[in-house]
């Protein structure tokens, strides 16, 4: 893509520049074609994706926004991988209505919260781009669907759950690899591939194309980007092949000495528990190879953290046993 036609990467906009009201447009865009009808953002709220350390441009990037309607709207950006994604998301749901209800008061102030995930890693099974979820409550012997009264401004009205419950939504970049011709499918193809279409009529890329431009970054904000997108390059880099080697070193040479444990006792107690205890062994294997490889490209504790799945204290306990082998 020509210097002139770059364009900076969502994931940093939506941290640094996005926050900005001139620029809302932009997320309102997203927003828009997401649910299929016209979102403007009042304001933004307080969210956990507001830190600036070393180790936050891999982790989740929050936007926590309220609409024209009172309704809240969470945007994450996930770089990397994370075990239990889907309870971080009804977590992080569950906390913003919470925050937004003050203890005494009635449950008619609970807000509609919309939950947009984009992740740039592969979470689950599934072969599309874009899962929606929101809730239905159905009848199990009639399978007609319930609505309930609400009062709203002295007047009792019918609703469907589905106007109340939190919806979700999970945008899976890896998995698109069709030609943009819808606006969703435009917008995934700017999250993925930086492309925007000269002629788009996509609600917040026309907005995109002349607000986030990499021409327009100055100096600073220039090279900051470049440092990001170089961590970025190395990081996936290294969680990929310290992965990758400490699995199969690990796993091959475990689960073979299980197995010549487990046959020279002849007993099938005995193989089960060689087995077992060898593959064991096996993983244990790995995770210290991969925790020695990030060590030894300077991965904060952090970042291990999300790539092992061990707590800080169980890697430094690893660190432990790696120091004392050597």
């Amino acid at each position: 893509m020509p210097i002139d036609n770059k364009y900076i990467r969502f994931d940093w906009a939506v941290k640094r520049m996005l926050r900005d009201k001139a620029n809302f447009a932009v997320l309102e865009g997203l927003i828009t074609v997401l649910i299929g009808e016209k979102i403007t953002i009042s304001e933004l709220l307080e969210s956990e994706g507001n830190q600036e350390n070393a180790s936050d441009k891999f982790n989740r990037v929050d936007i926590k926004a309220i609409n024209s309607k009172g309704e809240i709207i969470i945007v994450g950006v996930q770089l990397t991988r994370q075990l239990y994604y889907l309870q971080r998301m009804l977590y992080g749901v569950s906390k913003t209505i919470t925050e937004h209800i003050q203890i005494g008061k009635l449950y008619d102030q609970v807000k509609k919260v919309y939950s947009i995930n984009i992740l740039y890693f592969d979470l689950g099974q599934g072969s599309d781009y874009l899962y929606h979820g929101k809730t239905v409550f159905k009848g199990v012997h009639t399978g007609d669907l319930l609505k309930v009264n609400t009062r709203e401004k002295d007047e009792i009205k019918m609703k469907v759950p589905e106007d109340i419950f939190p919806e979700y939504f999970i945008i899976r970049i890896n998995n698109f690899n069709d030609v943009a011709t819808t606006p969703i499918e435009e917008w995934i193809d700017y999250l993925k591939n930086g492309h925007i279409k000269e002629n788009t009529s996509t609600p917040g890329l026309k907005e995109a194309r002349q607000k986030l431009q990499y021409i327009t970054m100055n100096d600073k904000e220039r090279h900051a980007y470049e440092a990001h997108m170089d961590d970025i390059m190395v990081q996936n880099d290294v969680l990929g092949t310290a992965k990758m080697e400490g699995r199969a070193e690990g796993r091959a040479e475990g689960c073979a000495e299980g197995r010549a444990e487990g046959r020279a006792e002849g007993l099938a107690e005995g193989r089960a528990e060689g087995l077992a205890e060898g593959c064991e062994e096996g993983r244990l294997k790995e995770k210290k190879e991969t925790i020695r490889r990030l060590l030894e490209n300077g991965t904060s504790l952090s970042v291990i953290a999300i790539a092992t799945g061990l707590s800080e204290k169980e890697i430094m306990s690893v660190m432990d046993d790696i120091s004392r082998e050597e």
